[in-house]
Formats: C-alpha cells, structure tokens, sequence
C-alpha cells in the first residue's frame, strides 16, 4: 500500500555559499522530516571519510538514509579530475535518477552535487536533467558551493550561507562532531 502524499508538488531546494552549514542544513531537514515519518535519502557527492552523521541516520533508519559516492581522500580542484572521481560522481548521478524512477523516497539530497560541477566531475546540465525528472511529491535539496545563476533560476527556495566570520581563519581544524 503506497502512503498518501503529503508533499504536494514537492520542491527544489538549493543550499549554497561560501559559509558553513549547507550539509547541516540538510541534515536538518531530513531529521525535521523523520519526526512526521518521511523517507529521505542523502546521496553524498564527493564524500567518502566518516562524519558522525553516518552513525547518527543509523538510529532513524529506514527513514534517513546516507550513501556515499566519494573516496576517504579529499578532493583538491583542478581542471583534470582524476578518472575514478568522475566514475563515483556518474554512479551517485545514475543513483539520483534510480531514487526518482522507483520513488523510493520523499526527500531526495544530492548532497555537493553543485560542488561536484565546480570540480568538473559532472556538468551543470547534468544538475538540471536531475531537477527536470524530479516526480511530484518528492522534495529534492542539492547542496554545495557555486550554484549558477541557471541553478538558482530552476530551484523554488534557494538559501546562502554566507562567512561573516570563521575560526578556521585562525588555523582550527575540523572537529569531531561539529564539523565532521
């Protein structure tokens, strides 16, 4: 038996900028959404290092879900991405698709998807093929530094984390449980 929709149309959401917090704000709303029994899958372009959210979605599983695409290494920019970068980004692309087709979720993340485009491991058509196929009654977030104009145009809500200040200016390191 399918449940009831009670999403509406669902929409676009983007969290981007140069601040803190758009991987955490998602977060956020998957838990807000897990309170009122809704399924959200995160799909983490670029991510493959442990972060303490990986251990948390455990205690609200099946209704949040994280699946990484990213190697443990972090990715530095350049303008010729290694191979297998590009391959986990096509992987976490073809996932993204395989969520919409089976809607097997209300909330869809594509978590660094618009950072994985600054990093040339996908094309910003790519972002927009994923906004066009969204289904009606699936919310989806995309999340990351540099959306384009273009990506701002397509998303319903679109909120900027902006640095005004950051301790990582003065040399602190991420830290267990609050930035990782």
């Amino acid at each position: 038996m399918q449940k009831e929709n009670t999403l509406g149309k669902g929409y676009v959401h983007i969290y981007t900028g140069n601040g803190k917090g758009k991987t955490t704000a998602a977060l956020g709303l998957a838990l807000r959404a897990a309170g009122r029994g809704l399924k959200t899958v995160i799909v983490q372009f670029m991510k493959g290092q442990y972060y303490g959210e990986l251990d948390s979605v455990k205690v609200l599983s099946p209704n949040i879900a994280i699946e990484q695409f990213g190697t443990p290494a972090f990715l530095s920019l350049k303008d010729n991405p290694d191979p297998d970068d590009v391959n986990r980004a096509r992987m976490a692309i073809r996932r993204l698709h395989e969520l919409m087709q089976t809607h097997d979720c209300d909330i869809l993340v594509a978590d660094e998807i618009i950072t994985a485009m600054g990093f040339h491991l996908l094309k910003e058509d790519d972002i927009i093929s994923i906004i066009d196929m969204k289904p009606k009654g699936m919310e989806l977030v995309l999340t990351g530094r540099g959306a384009t104009s273009r990506l701002i145009d397509r998303a319903d809500l679109v909120t900027e984390m902006r640095e005004v200040k950051h301790y990582y200016r003065d040399g602190v390191i991420a830290r267990k449980g609050i930035e990782m």
